[in-house]
């Protein structure tokens, strides 16, 4: 016999969590929420770790999903610093950390993603940071304050935000990464050089081509050596090296998991009345005819409200084409729709030297991705050729016109 019951229990305290929760009630949902978060903080937005909240440019509040108020005005149950320790799918339970038994008439899982760590020699050494919650950029920021030489291990978006970040503050950065261009393994090598260039021209040295095999110290951190052999000195690391989705509990339940819980196009789990959103769900997209999973704070907002309008009977796809965005520090803003897994044609439209144009993925004909700085307004148009599949075969010389209108494709 559980100890209590909850209509909807929300694992997870971040943007899915937090969204599902505001749209239950804006929905007009009279049940009881349940949510459930490991982080001592309600649930913020992620994005601002690596930008002004590391600069010290913003506050934690600022970040928050709800204002703290909200959750008791809007009769939502907000157990922080808690895990959900097990969860029985076929009988509707959940086991929440202090031993209390929830039955749940719907759960959504959305237990988000853990930084990959990179257990090598030296790796217990102080000075080596990983930047997932508010703890992290806390420590980081502190131990920047007294660094001159900063390393950050990784080519794509972290590495490239807190480099920005730490630079800014004036310190002296490198990245070492796998990609030999930076952010290429996402936007190509010609829009990685311009991010790269970039990056460079504000004091940012970037190495590709390398991965990190050891950390030298004698107690703190004092070198990153590669597996080529190479050695970079610093005061400070930042591994940006990716995360994995958090698929223990859904596992210990017996869901069907593979790079993430595994949903239909619904987001709906393996399990009856169990759904999944953010970084964990591993979903079938009608949009891409494929599984994919993305891990970006507005999918995260996009499928917690998605899963609040299923449970309460929409019974609809998740139809949403992804969108992605990043800051690198003050000088570049990217907007992203797609994503794109593989592509065979690019075309640039706009300016490179103005830092506005964008760049669009296609394969086999049509629109796979498409990545904007500066061009926001060409991302509406990318995301309609997306979703609707429309072949635009021989409209490069069109798309490529910074001024024809592409309402006609």
């Amino acid at each position: 016999m559980a100890d209590r019951e909850v209509d909807f229990l929300l694992v997870g305290g971040g943007m899915a969590g937090a969204s599902c929760a505001a749209e239950l009630r804006k929905q007009g949902a009279e049940g009881s929420i349940l949510l459930v978060g490991r982080e001592p903080e309600p649930p913020y937005e992620r994005p601002p770790l690596s930008k002004e909240y590391l600069r010290g440019d913003s506050e934690r509040a600022e970040a928050y999903v709800n204002e703290p108020s909200w959750y008791e005005e809007n009769a939502v149950e907000l157990a922080t610093g808690k895990n959900v320790m097990a969860i029985d799918a076929e009988g509707r339970t959940a086991k929440v950390q202090g031993g209390e038994e929830v039955a749940f008439g719907q759960a959504l899982l959305a237990t988000g993603a853990n930084v990959n760590i990179l257990r090598l020699e030296g790796a217990e050494n102080e000075g080596i940071h990983y930047l997932r919650a508010y703890g992290n950029a806390d420590a980081i920021r502190a131990d920047a304050a007294g660094a001159k030489r900063v390393v950050l291990v990784g080519g794509s978006y972290i590495a490239a935000e807190v480099a920005a970040s730490l630079a800014e503050a004036g310190a002296d950065c490198t990245m070492v990464g796998l990609e030999e261009v930076a952010l290429s393994r996402t936007f190509g090598e010609d829009a990685g050089r311009f991010f790269q260039e970039g990056l460079e021209a504000h004091g940012i040295t970037y190495v590709g081509g390398e991965s990190a095999s050891a950390f030298e110290g004698d107690g703190r951190v004092s070198a990153v050596v590669t597996e080529s052999g190479r050695g970079f000195e610093c005061d400070l690391v930042v591994v940006g090296a990716g995360v994995k989705p958090d698929v223990m509990l859904a596992q210990r339940a017996g869901l069907e998991v593979d790079d993430g819980i595994v949903c239909d196009s619904k987001l709906r789990a393996s399990a009856p009345g169990i759904y999944a959103a953010g970084d964990v769900c591993s979903y079938e997209s009608v949009v891409h005819g494929r599984r994919i999973r993305v891990e970006h704070w507005d999918v995260s907002m996009q499928q917690g409200m998605h899963v609040a309008r299923n449970m309460l009977g929409a019974d609809a796809d998740y139809d949403v084409v992804p969108y992605f965005f990043s800051d690198l520090g003050d000088w570049a803003s990217l907007e992203y729709v797609g994503p794109a897994a593989d592509w065979d044609e690019e075309i640039w439209r706009g300016s490179r030297a103005t830092g506005e144009f964008s760049v669009w993925y296609l394969k086999a004909g049509k629109v796979a991705g498409c990545l904007s700085v500066g061009r926001s307004e060409d991302l509406a148009e990318a995301r309609r050729l997306l979703a609707e599949g429309i072949d635009v075969s021989g409209a490069a010389d069109w798309i490529a016109d910074a001024d024809a209108d592409l309402s006609g494709l």
